[in-house]
């Protein structure tokens, strides 16, 4: 196995620390903490889809108020304009000129809540955001604070007023989750305890600088010919199974690459192993492939998707 460059050692407390802050604001659930942290250090974003009133909202102001950041929240609705979420300009009757007023994507942590009750019309002004972490407003292009992290919530598909999320959008996301219910013990401390805001005691652990060197600490953790080849065949997989009308994009692969090597750092690896890729295959590609079941338009559900990645990367030896 080649060997990576080493993670500092002074960093790795620091990543231990924001994942300590960002648990003790949603308590119960460590497993969905890991993968929002493995989204943000791999410098992706979240998709978070889930009922109302399970902590989307905590999460993501946890991760916010951990890192330092600032956070910006929209409330996707059906009236909700692109300028609305990325700014417009206007004209300043005093000095004759129009004047840019930036919209929240201008945030270091964008809370796009119930993101599929927008139209699809505004839902695409992320897009370039998204991917490019810079938007253009009347012919300028503007470049986002660093970092730059979108977390979306959505809720499930057969809600009503709600629009589902084009490939495009989806493919946008690092990651896709589920929080569901907290455990009963945490859920009746919850009910006992007058102070449910558990957000205002998460203290700051980094801030916006300390995070972007992270960030780029993981982008030079290395992948290895076995491993690479390992999920090459996963991403093939996705596009020759009958199962599958759609596989998952050269996006997707570089997004799972990406977050297995985020996946590493945080569990004070200075390398990746196959756990990383096989583990994070679920909520990196379910949300990018299409079944041939539903070629007709209407896009699976999440536990069909799932599914048919299990039993895909169940399929593919894993290398010693």
């Amino acid at each position: 196995m080649t060997a990576a460059p080493a993670v500092h050692h002074d960093e790795l407390p620091s990543i231990q620390k924001l994942r300590q802050a960002v648990e003790g604001a949603l308590e119960g659930k460590p497993d969905v903490v890991e993968l929002a942290l493995i989204a943000l250090l791999a410098k992706g974003h979240l998709l978070i889809e889930d009922v109302p009133g399970v902590g989307k909202t905590t999460l993501a102001r946890a991760l916010a108020r951990a890192v330092g950041g600032d956070l910006r929240r929209v409330q996707f609705t059906s009236d909700l304009l692109p300028s609305d979420v990325i700014g417009v300009s206007v004209f300043d009757q005093r000095t004759s000129q129009f004047v840019l007023r930036q919209g929240p994507v201008f945030g270091n942590v964008l809370l796009a809540d119930e993101i599929n009750r927008a139209s699809p019309r505004t839902q695409s002004a992320l897009l370039e955001a998204m991917n490019e972490a810079q938007v253009s407003i009347d012919g300028q292009t503007l470049p986002l604070p660093d970092p730059f992290f979108v977390i979306a919530t959505q809720n499930p598909q057969d809600f009503a007023g709600t629009f589902p999320l084009p490939e495009s959008q989806l493919d946008r996301f690092l990651l896709r989750v589920r929080i569901g219910y907290p455990p009963p013990q945490v859920e009746m401390r919850l009910l006992l305890d007058g102070n449910t805001d558990t957000v205002r005691e998460v203290p700051i652990v980094l801030d916006p600088k300390k995070l972007v060197a992270l960030q780029r600490q993981v982008a030079r953790v290395t992948i290895d010919g076995a491993l690479g080849s390992y999920l090459a065949a996963i991403i093939q997989a996705t596009r020759t199974s009958p199962v599958l009308s759609l596989g998952a994009s050269t996006r997707g692969a570089i997004a799972l690459a990406n977050a297995a090597r985020a996946r590493s750092v945080l569990r004070d690896r200075n390398f990746c192993i196959a756990d990383d890729i096989h583990d994070l295959a679920i909520p990196v590609l379910a949300h990018r492939i299409r079944l041939s079941t539903h070629a007709d338009g209407f896009l699976p559900s999440r536990d069909e998707a799932e599914n048919a990645i299990r039993e895909l990367v169940a399929r593919i030896p894993v290398p010693l």
